[in-house]
């Protein structure tokens, strides 16, 4: 009897079963490997953001090659596909870090990122867990190496990674005791880069919104011969919740804005909304769910940070907060009155609940819930450049009549 080894037939089938697992394997990847699905870049003055999203977690290692600067990330267990390929296509002329950027088969299992950069810099990459609408991420942020400490921003994004939260240098720090001093005041358009935070049907993103009408409330403020104003973030930048609140505590701000645009399961609901920081609990479900969807920015944007930020969990227990609750209170309910003139309001009352962002224990802060951008005919009024200028001239309009009613500005050193 013949060797079945040698069977033309039986070769033929062998073959035939080889191809189609191979073909498979070209259209799958290698068994095991991670798909990367999504590239996105976020530069910025302050940093660059590189977003690599995945079906599965990426391992990876990274190095740095002098003559000229590169950053080379190599990710395992990958293949390249046509999102990796296309990467030097999102290099914007502008982003002042990186150059070109390319992607190539390293090895069987291994795509290599090469990163020509313009300047020097301290690159951090972490991974994130799959959370809202986002896989698996990973994260690589390029900071300025030289002269990071000179720009208050860069010090605080440096502290905030190592787990620390330290006092700014005296001479960039304004004397709270001057009594001829500007009231200063601090705002904070939510979300930014890898967070879009809520999207209309049309799909206008909220941090965009917000950004414009805190620029152009930025500009008013600025004009006032008493007052200065200054912006957590002035781009399309991801900012951790509590670098917002420690750059307001540096720069030794009097008040604290967070300008937001909501969302709502239903589309009917519209209005505006001010919400201040509470001690024990949500004022209303309603308020309990806004203070936990605006928390978990940080999940969203991306926090390299292995427990909650230490900052915050203990501003609470400080002597000062209920003091600075009870001013937020009024400044709010100002607030709602000067909202409430443009817009239909949501809640009639200063709404309460744990808001992260809201935690500075010494500094008066609300957040402006400027209308629902899930609401198709609010969601066209947010787009519209009048209506971002009057809803800032309302917020500005509140801030002064809060300090004509005598509210003292803080006397901090």
């Amino acid at each position: 009897m013949p060797d079945s080894t040698f069977d033309p037939t039986r070769r033929r089938l062998l073959g035939a079963a080889a191809a189609t697992f191979l073909l498979s394997v070209s259209k799958l990847g290698f068994a095991g490997s991670s798909q990367v699905v999504a590239i996105r870049i976020w530069p910025a003055s302050s940093y660059t953001r590189i977003t690599l999203e995945a079906s599965d977690a990426i391992k990876f290692r990274q190095f740095t090659i002098s003559n000229p600067d590169r950053l080379v990330i190599d990710l395992e267990g990958v293949q390249l596909n046509s999102v990796l390929k296309d990467i030097s296509s999102q290099i914007a002329d502008a982003d002042p870090y990186i150059k070109t950027a390319r992607a190539g088969q390293f090895s069987p299992d291994t795509v290599r990122l090469v990163l020509e950069l313009k300047t020097d810099v301290k690159p951090q990459a972490f991974t994130l867990n799959p959370v809202a609408e986002y896989k698996h991420r990973l994260v690589i942020d390029l900071y300025p190496s030289s002269g990071a400490q000179d720009d208050p921003l860069m010090a605080l994004l440096d502290d905030y990674n190592k787990g620390k939260l330290t006092e700014p240098p005296p001479q960039v720090k304004p004397k709270k005791n001057d009594s001829n001093r500007p009231i200063v005041v601090m705002l904070d358009p939510g979300h930014g880069g890898e967070d879009p935070g809520a999207i209309g049907m049309n799909g206008t993103r909220e941090k965009d919104i917000v950004l414009r009408i805190g620029k152009q409330l930025k500009r008013m403020i600025d004009a006032e011969r008493n007052m200065k104003a200054f912006m957590t973030r002035e781009e399309d930048i991801f900012i951790p919740l509590g670098v917002r609140v420690a750059k307001a505590r540096k720069l030794n701000a009097d008040l604290f804005i967070s300008i937001h645009a909501d969302a709502a399961p239903n589309r009917s609901a519209r209005g505006s909304s001010v919400f201040a920081l509470s001690e024990k609990g949500a004022s209303s479900a309603f308020a309990k769910t806004m203070a936990q969807s605006e928390n978990s920015s940080d999940l969203i944007g991306g926090v390299k940070i292995a427990s909650k930020d230490k900052f915050l969990a203990h501003t609470l227990l400080d002597l000062t907060q209920t003091a600075t609750i009870n001013d937020s209170l009024k400044l709010g309910k100002i607030m709602l009155g000067k909202v409430g003139s443009l817009n239909k309001l949501h809640s009639a009352q200063v709404e309460q609940a744990g808001f992260a962002v809201l935690k500075a224990p010494d500094i008066p802060s609300i957040l402006v819930e400027t209308a629902f951008i899930s609401n198709p005919e609010e969601e066209q009024r947010l787009l519209d450049s009048d209506f971002q200028q009057q809803m800032a001239g309302s917020i500005l309009s509140g801030v002064k009549t809060y300090f004509t009613q005598g509210a003292a500005l803080a006397a901090r050193a």
